[in-house]
């Protein structure tokens, strides 16, 4: 069943039950509808696309931030046989145009946090936009767009009449460009459809449950990791901010069951519960059955603590990429909790391997690129068909990630394949190092990346983020790292801002441009 039936299921058995609640903690904004009415506003949306042209095959880019229409807005598109265009809300004015073009769109939906943006690549983006379709109050609507809340009035709730197969394209999602420029993921309605069981295999939401949503929509770690909901009929609240408290007040007041965590948001939680900036014992949280996490390496001891002051949750790690429909292809299991720091083994119905550079399998224990194979895989890389046939090798994707498989077969994720500091000869992999360190009661958050170096090719260099309050000397986290070996210790050490992206990966790429010009005799 592709996941515009399912909708349709769940608006027939739980019509007028709660379906999906939005909070702006900031202005005490509280919306919410129904299955119902989700089910009927994907269906005028559909309508009033296809009435302006939209057909089949097309693609309708969608440029939102996180509100109670982005996934009636979703729906709606994929209801059209058209592909969905969810672009990254962070992209730059060239970026959203180049992605555009990549996309061949022709009908664009946004947001009014977009509007300057357009305006700055107006002219090129109208080369390849026919169409605007403006999500927002009317006082602020550009004069080029029409009112999503004006197309939507006079348009039936019927769905439209349109043949999908589960074969179908659905939609191309960009990835997020942390090695380089975004790729367009092509998706499929079955490569959509079986995200629905992997999430709901590994987590067991039942209708009863209640997800709370705080990514970004756009990326297929927010909204596939819902898809175990969905698919159940479950409820889900979609969080306008993560900030500790905000968290914990949706949990408290809504009831939620289910939470996905970055590393950023867990560590700040754990820093307000023991900063005493927030109390547990003033908020209900005894229906919170599961915090996991995933979208980048897990220090073993933020889950550590994590257990301390949540002794009653399940816990799991999510391993997975945009190129296999969003999370899952391998996760640690609610039941291997002795395995933490593992990013687990392979999720339902997916296959791994950890091959050397000529593609053989390596031995136990051995490092070498994970390799994995399912019916999450996407079709290709749109319009990039050297860098598809450099991932997809015999049914199989070459993740870049480098990983080791112990005698249990439990995968531990060494490091990005594109991240790993070659120093003197000597391979290292930074999430080693970033996991030592985190291990500092001082240290809120650390990024290890490689710069060059004459004599070595490159040396290691840590960027280190304090908690607020704390400050240590460069010569002390020096003579904390005497617990690393000599080859791994970092060369350099940064205080600075780690900055990650909006599924809280390390930006890395902009790290080694911003400390790039640093000589080896300078230290910070």
């Amino acid at each position: 069943m592709i996941i515009t039936e399912i909708l349709a299921r769940n608006a027939r058995m739980y019509e007028n039950e709660t379906a999906l609640i939005v909070r702006v903690p900031q202005s005490g904004l509280r919306e919410e509808i129904t299955w119902r009415q989700f089910d009927e506003m994907a269906n005028r949306i559909a309508s009033a696309l296809i009435r302006r042209g939209v057909k089949k095959g097309d693609r309708v880019v969608q440029l939102m931030t996180n509100s109670l229409n982005w996934l009636p807005v979703y729906f709606g598109i994929l209801r059209t046989g058209a592909w969905v265009v969810p672009l990254n809300y962070r992209f730059d004015a060239r970026t959203i145009c180049r992605c555009i073009q990549t996309a061949e769109a022709r009908v664009m939906i946004f947001g009014p946090e977009f509007i300057e943006r357009i305006a700055a690549e107006k002219c090129a983006i109208d080369r390849h936009i026919t169409r605007y379709i403006f999500d927002g109050e009317n006082e602020i609507r550009p004069d080029y767009a029409e009112s999503l809340n004006a197309i939507m009035t006079a348009v039936s709730t019927d769905p439209p009449e349109i043949e999908i197969d589960p074969a179908d394209e659905a939609g191309l999602y960009f990835t997020s460009g942390t090695t380089g420029d975004p790729k367009a993921t092509l998706l499929t309605h079955r490569n959509l459809e079986f995200a629905c069981y992997v999430e709901n295999s590994h987590h067991s939401q039942t209708h009863s449950d209640n997800f709370l949503l705080i990514p970004p929509l756009y990326h297929t770690g927010a909204k596939m990791h819902w898809f175990g909901n969905f698919i159940v009929g479950a409820k889900a609240v979609i969080l306008r901010g993560f900030d500790p408290k905000s968290i914990l007040e949706a949990i408290s007041e809504e009831g939620v069951t289910i939470v996905w965590l970055l590393v950023p948001w867990a560590l700040d939680i754990l820093f307000a519960i023991e900063s005493g900036e927030v109390k547990l014992q003033h908020y209900r949280l005894e229906q919170w059955r599961m915090m996991h996490i995933g979208a980048q390496p897990v220090p073993p001891s933020l889950i550590r603590e994590w257990m301390k002051r949540f002794p009653h949750h399940q816990y799991d790690t999510n391993y997975g990429l945009t190129e296999c429909t969003g999370p899952g292809c391998v996760h640690l299991g609610v039941e291997n909790r002795h395995k933490v720091g593992a990013i687990g083994r392979p999720g339902f119905d997916w296959e791994t391997m950890i091959v050397d550079a000529d593609r053989n399998p390596v031995l136990p224990g051995e490092p070498g690129e994970l390799m994995i194979r399912g019916p999450g895989l996407m079709r290709e890389y749109y319009r990039n068909p050297v860098a598809t046939e450099s991932v997809l090798v015999n049914g199989w994707l070459l993740t870049g990630d480098i990983a080791r498989q112990d005698t249990d077969g439990f995968i531990w994720l060494v490091d990005r394949k594109k991240d790993v500091i070659i120093t003197g000869g000597e391979n290292i992999f930074p999430v080693e190092i970033e996991d030592f360190l985190q291990s500092h009661p001082a240290i809120q958050d650390v990024a290890v990346i490689g710069l060059p170096s004459f004599r070595l090719g490159e040396i290691t260099a840590a960027i280190i983020q304090f908690k607020p309050g704390q400050t240590v000397s460069r010569e002390e986290i020096m003579e904390y790292c005497q617990g690393l070996p000599r080859y791994k210790r970092p060369r350099k050490i940064i205080f600075s801002t780690v900055p990650r992206n909006p599924t809280g990966k390390i930006e890395k790429p902009k790290l080694r441009k911003q400390f790039a010009g640093i000589s080896e005799s300078f230290q910070i």
